[in-house]
């Protein structure tokens, strides 16, 4: 459905230059403005920032002070505030109080709960998971309301316990189709340890940022490829 736009604020010499171009180019001066309109529209799509951070932290209570200090920017910036994981974890609850939007589908995934009588077993497959997990994101999408996201995943967590290969496919589609605004995957410290160097710089590399937690230490790390005679350069 089209509708009418009137523009005001055209003087005549801006008018006349817009006719002209458009005798030229043998089209209407409406088809000029709605295809400057158009490429502004897009412009502006895709200046929204879409960032994919990472957060490994060394346990829950330096995660609850981080938590609590996010909260407070994250009002400040007028973002809609999410987050999706495990229901019963420390972080989860605590954003639960601060009243952030939960977008964890129920069942959780990954829920230690037993199945009721009658119910399969989950199979934790690499498609099972994925359509979860797009699930999810559909859900924080759906109720953000075109606001851009402030958001925490704890379900990434638990994706590694299973496997970090499963985890990096999950993280790589999301990057690939990132939503509006700020999505932190936060990892476990323990968690991460055991992995593979390889798969751990696949991780490193797939996020915007890397921040390590410890207590109420925020620290920035940094991932350069660097040639073997830097081992000896000062």
């Amino acid at each position: 459905m089209t509708h009418t736009l009137i523009v005001r604020g055209f003087d005549d010499q801006a008018h006349e230059q817009l006719g002209e171009i458009a005798n030229q180019r043998g089209v209407s001066i409406n088809s000029i403005v709605k295809d400057a309109v158009d490429k502004w529209l897009k412009k502006q799509q895709s200046e929204v920032p879409r960032k994919h951070h990472l957060i490994i932290y060394s346990d829950d209570d330096s995660m609850i002070r981080m938590l609590k200090s996010m909260d407070r920017l994250a009002k400040e910036g007028n973002l809609f505030k999410c987050f999706f994981g495990p229901p019963h974890s420390p972080s989860t609850e605590l954003l639960t109080k601060l009243k952030w939007y939960d977008g964890t589908v129920e069942p959780y995934y990954y829920s230690s709960q037993k199945p009721k009588e009658g119910q399969q077993l989950q199979i934790q497959s690499q498609k099972n998971i994925m359509k979860y997990c797009g699930k999810v994101i559909e859900n924080v999408v759906k109720n953000a309301s075109n606001k851009q996201v402030c958001c925490l995943d704890f379900l990434m967590n638990d994706v590694k316990k299973s496997s970090l290969r499963q985890s990096l496919d999950i993280e790589k589609d999301y990057d690939d189709n990132r939503i509006a605004g700020l999505m932190y995957c936060a990892y476990k410290t323990d968690n991460l340890l055991n992995s593979d160097i390889k798969d751990l710089i696949e991780l490193f590399e797939m996020h915007d940022q890397i921040f390590i937690v410890k207590e109420d230490e925020v620290y920035k790390l940094h991932i350069t490829k660097e040639n073997v005679h830097k081992l000896f350069l000062s």
